[in-house]
């Protein structure tokens, strides 16, 4: 009979050579682990004629008994469906809000990744309802029985990434050496739980909406994220003010001032953001003939509004600020200039409009990074034009549009979109501090913040130079720090 092996055994199936495709295998013995996350890759870490760039999970998963989900981004649970198709029948647990969000996400990846057959869909989100398992935070929960007998629990901490995001705890008890339990026998002592922490997405502090992490009180090893792992982000009120400036910039030409962002998170977000400062500006004049609360805000994203529409149905998750605003009768996610675009025939006419009239308005739509969606009919339309701005507010991956767009637009340059060539005449702009990921001073107090420190870090989920930079700080700080293979 196989035991608990003395240490756990990590295997990374993403998100160790850049920041997509998270998916970490987590055992306790050679025919029991658990997963943490199962996303998809993108932009240039999708490879090429790698495992990376077929979608069917590339690892056995006959020992795999259970699957956590951090939070419902896509590059977390993108390849989900995929794992269920390889015969993946053990339980999902996530939080209460990622549980109420996960089948709008997978619902839209099927139908653009794999198949616009309902009853197929439908299937297919009835096997993920039945594995589902939704999580209150804070609470520890046994994992499912290896041969028998408790194998370990788990707990969610909130994150602060988007609404629902966690943190991991995972505690077990490892096998023990006779001198171990002959001391324990001894001291009349009960053995010492291991406990390691995922952090899968951490949030930066004072987010909109969202309640800040807190780091755990103890762990032997964590593995941590370092999207922006060499960077420092502007506090919340001077990121907001460079929101305020960006736009009483851009919208000087009557131009059109495109947020490509995520649909959930980063997106209700800026509308969270953008209505505090219509709220805050109202009566006062962008220019002569606009007012702020006369400004056009508009989403264009039906899978974006779906989420909204989530988020204020999850009113009770929000932080203390946002709750605050609507008790005083605000409505931070469904103003009155606020509207949300659904047909696809409502979306053509919108893109042709803008580029058409240069009518001054806000537009958020997905794609984050560009990569599909209908923000790309936007790109292609408003791009050659002086008068519009496109805006980056969240991390573009290498290889995506977006970072393409980040790169050669200043300079004037171009990008191919569908094959065609698109100059770059529109200002591009980026607001890197408006960030959902904790940097580079947020990730080193999660782990110093502890009140017993672990005795490894696993980096993952971060270009070289941020998880570099960022085993670098640890290390300075006595952290053993190592970069995950």
């Amino acid at each position: 009979m196989t035991k608990l092996a003395p240490s756990p055994t990590f295997i990374h199936h993403g998100a160790v050579d850049g920041v997509t495709g998270s998916c970490h295998e987590y055992q306790f013995a050679s025919d029991y682990a658990v997963l943490i996350d199962c996303g998809l890759f993108q932009g240039d870490e999708q490879g090429s004629g790698s495992d990376k760039s077929n979608l069917s999970i590339q690892f056995p998963i006959q020992y795999i008994q259970a699957l956590i989900v951090t939070h419902v981004h896509i590059d977390h649970v993108g390849r989900i469906p995929y794992l269920l198709a390889a015969g993946f029948t053990g339980p999902i647990y996530c939080s209460v809000a990622s549980a109420h969000l996960l089948p709008l996400v997978l619902e839209d990846a099927l139908k653009v990744g794999v198949t616009r057959d309902e009853k197929l869909v439908a299937g297919f989100l009835r096997a993920i309802g039945r594995q589902l398992v939704s999580c209150e935070f804070k609470q520890w929960l046994n994992l499912p029985d290896y041969q028998g007998k408790p194998a370990g629990q788990f707990r969610l901490q909130k994150a602060g990434h988007i609404l629902g995001s966690a943190y991991v705890e995972i505690k077990h008890y490892p096998a023990a050496s006779g001198a171990e339990l002959a001391n324990n026998q001894a001291n009349r002592s009960k053995p010492k739980p291991f406990i390691t922490v995922f952090s899968g997405d951490l949030g930066a502090p004072y987010s909109p909406l969202l309640v800040a992490p807190k780091p755990p009180y103890a762990a032997d090893v964590v593995v941590i994220e370092s999207t922006y792992g060499d960077k420092l982000h502007d506090d919340r009120r001077l990121r907001v003010k460079r929101l305020e400036q960006v736009l009483l910039h851009s919208l000087q030409d009557n131009g059109t001032v495109l947020f490509p962002a995520f649909s959930i998170g980063r997106t209700q977000e800026l509308v969270y953001e953008l209505e505090c400062i219509i709220h805050r500006l109202q009566g006062q004049k962008i220019h002569q003939q606009l007012a702020w609360q006369d400004l056009t805000v508009i989403i264009d994203s039906p899978l974006a509004a779906k989420f909204t529409t989530a988020y204020q149905q999850l009113l009770p998750c929000w932080n203390a600020e946002a709750r605050k605003k609507v008790h005083a009768g605000r409505h931070p996610l469904s103003f009155a200039k606020l509207h949300t675009i659904d047909s696809h025939a409502e979306h053509l006419a919108a893109v042709n409009l803008l580029a058409s009239t240069r009518k001054p308005a806000i537009v958020i739509a997905a794609s984050g990074m560009c990569e599909g969606g209908r923000v790309v009919n936007y790109l292609k339309a408003l791009l050659p034009d002086t008068a519009h701005q496109v805006v980056f507010v969240g991390y573009q991956a290498r290889g995506t549009l977006g970072a393409a767009i980040q790169q050669y637009g200043p300079r004037g340059g171009y990008v191919m979109i569908d094959g065609e060539r698109v100059d770059i005449q529109a200002e591009v702009l980026t607001l890197s501090g408006y960030s959902a990921h904790a940097d580079k001073k947020g990730l080193i107090q999660f782990i110093k913040g502890m009140r017993h420190p672990p005795q490894q870090v696993r980096i993952v989920h971060g270009d070289n130079n941020a998880k570099l930079a960022l085993q670098q700080a640890l290390e300075l700080q006595g952290i053993k720090a190592i970069i995950a293979q």
